[in-house]
């Protein structure tokens, strides 16, 4: 029993790994997609690029380990279902709670990196990507402003300069600022400096306008310095649900009562996640056996089958909380709950029989 046991461990695993390396290139190169228009263009070096990807493996990971295991553990059993070696096993008077005993274990190791992903290496990873990409674009942007070029590389910005006498010198300056929604402003200066800073992008302007335009309102400035401060991307201060902690998402939803539910549902979605790798333990192999010889091709289609309809039922749920119409608690449990009772129900089902 613990050679077959150690068997179909080990074809748990190679199936798991590739199937998170897949899941994980995947959803990469839709995130990778929107950074590199601006690493791109502010220059990047591989490793500059290297680190990026670095740091958007544990939130991936939150998301992919799940699914991982469900279609390794499906893959596997198809297989032995396939070469009959599931069947020769019951027939011999294996328990089926003995024949899925293997999946209990990957099971038990995906929740413990699930959960060590969610509370602390996520947070952590989303982090250092930002502080990451705000120190490639404080050091490098002087380098991607170049001469008779619009400069996009910041969110809201254009910038547009007319000659470059040094990297940190800039002449004929003509800057669109729209960052706060109810305003536009239009900077138009002489000449000016890059200033670098730890966290942002600061240009010492001078002999220039500044024209700002409202709803109901245009204001015109002339100056002889100016001085314009630029923050790449969120301030320090302001940090997305995905850089908290699980435990800073309760204090935040204390803190601020109309970003309350917002918080909690972040907080459950990193408790459910991990749980789902339980719930496969009793899903996977039973679903498995009922779906037949449907082969590689189809423990594939069925894994993403039930993971998209986990996500549909999952944002539905979450919807519903926002909206009042369901208890924040309901909302964010709903999916993990109907996933769970159906996957007891396949279990005991084929576990019977």
């Amino acid at each position: 029993m613990y050679i077959l046991h150690r068997f179909i461990l080990r074809e748990l695993l190679t199936s798991f790994l590739l199937s998170v390396i897949f899941l994980n290139f995947t959803l990469m190169m839709e995130k990778l997609l929107r950074l590199s228009r601006l690493l791109s263009s502010v220059g990047a070096s591989p490793l500059d690029v290297g680190q990026v990807i670095l740091y958007l493996q544990p939130q991936l990971l939150i998301l992919t380990i799940p699914m991982a295991m469900l279609l390794s553990v499906l893959l596997t059993y198809f297989r032995l279902t396939a070469d009959n070696e599931l069947i020769i096993m019951r027939n011999i008077g294996m328990p089926f709670r003995l024949i899925s005993r293997p999946v209990m274990y990957l099971g038990i190791g995906c929740f413990a990196t699930s959960m060590a992903m969610s509370f602390y290496l996520g947070p952590t990873g989303s982090v250092m990507l930002r502080e990451k990409i705000t120190n490639i674009l404080v050091t490098r942007a002087p380098l991607a402003i170049e001469e008779g070029i619009f400069n996009t590389s910041f969110k809201d910005m254009v910038i547009l300069v007319k000659g470059k006498p040094a990297p940190n010198l800039l002449s004929g300056i003509f800057i669109v600022d729209e960052r706060k929604k109810a305003e536009s402003k239009i900077i138009v200066a002489r000449e000016g400096q890059i200033l670098s800073e730890t966290d942002a992008l600061s240009f010492a302007l001078r002999g220039g306008h500044v024209y700002i335009t409202g709803q109901n309102s245009f204001t015109e400035i002339t100056f002889g310095s100016y001085y314009f401060r630029l923050t790449p991307v969120l301030d320090q201060s302001n940090k997305k649900s995905s850089e908290l902690t699980p435990f800073e998402l309760i204090s935040e939803s204390r803190s601020n009562p109309k970003e309350k539910i917002s918080y909690l549902l972040e907080f459950y979605r990193r408790l459910s996640m991990p749980g789902v790798c339980l719930i496969i333990i009793f899903l996977g192999p039973s679903l498995a056996l009922i779906a037949g010889k449907t082969g590689r091709l189809g423990g594939l289609t069925i894994g993403l089958l039930v993971f998209a309809a986990y996500y549909s039922v999952m944002i539905y749920g979450e919807n519903l909380a926002r909206s009042g119409v369901l208890p924040h608690f309901v909302g964010a449990w709903l999916s993990f709950a109907m996933l769970g009772a159906f996957s007891i129900y396949a279990f005991e089902r084929v576990n019977k029989k």
